[in-house]
């Protein structure tokens, strides 16, 4: 299928075959992630600024290294501990991720409704700690993803660059032309519909739903 004809007519999407797999975003799709209360935790850790914090891990670029899977988990928490002057255990790093997340209970709703017709699992920017750690940040996950979270950590590669979506699909063992993917990122969006999936950015409930309703996946 051609690029245009994976946007549609202004106002709807293309409609595949079939959506065998929806594949969700974590922050700000599947939970309300507030970025503001980690670093103001992890800053009262350090006996510094939230602005300190905020600038030695998200303005340096060394969150991205985390992401992307070019720091393992072990030297990502020693590299985030030495940038904010702190040693940093893991239980704090966890404590203070939980903190910046609370359920979409809405959006948690759809996924239990999605998951009896379609397979689906989780794609997040993030370093493999999120994932082994996820029954802690968010216990309302594992019951219903199961063992389908992913984080692009573990793939070498993140999003929006391509080869994040195909190697999470591998793993899945799906096509891309029978997945959709739901994103809060608009270059995230476009990056995985230039790995061939369909993708919607997510903006707002009402949005989603009339989404999947387009693609026959939620009805009534």
């Amino acid at each position: 299928m051609s690029t245009a004809g994976r946007f549609g007519p202004a106002g709807s999407v293309a409609v595949p075959d079939e959506i065998k797999l929806v594949l969700f975003d974590l922050d700000n799709v599947l939970c309300e992630y507030d970025r503001g209360r980690r670093v103001a935790f992890l800053a009262e850790l350090a006996g510094t600024t939230n602005e300190f914090v905020y600038k030695a891990i998200w303005e340096t670029g060394f969150e991205l290294l985390g992401d992307s899977g070019a720091l393992d988990a072990a030297d990502y928490l020693r590299g985030f501990g030495e940038r904010i002057g702190y040693p940093l255990s893991l239980d704090e790093w966890v404590e203070a991720r939980r903190r910046s997340m609370q359920a979409d209970r809405a959006m948690l709703e759809i996924v239990r409704r999605l998951r009896e017709t379609v397979d689906i699992a989780i794609l997040t920017n993030n370093t493999t700690l999120v994932s082994d750690h996820i029954e802690k940040l968010l216990p309302e996950l594992r019951p219903l993803f199961g063992s389908g979270i992913y984080t692009s950590a573990q793939f070498k590669a993140a999003k929006p660059d391509p080869r994040c979506y195909r190697l999470c699909l591998s793993e899945l063992q799906a096509t891309p032309e029978t997945v959709l993917f739901v994103d809060d990122l608009m270059a995230n969006v476009a990056g995985a519909r230039e790995a061939g999936l369909f993708a919607h950015r997510h903006t707002s409930m009402e949005a989603f739903r009339q989404a999947l309703s387009e693609y026959g996946l939620l009805h009534g």
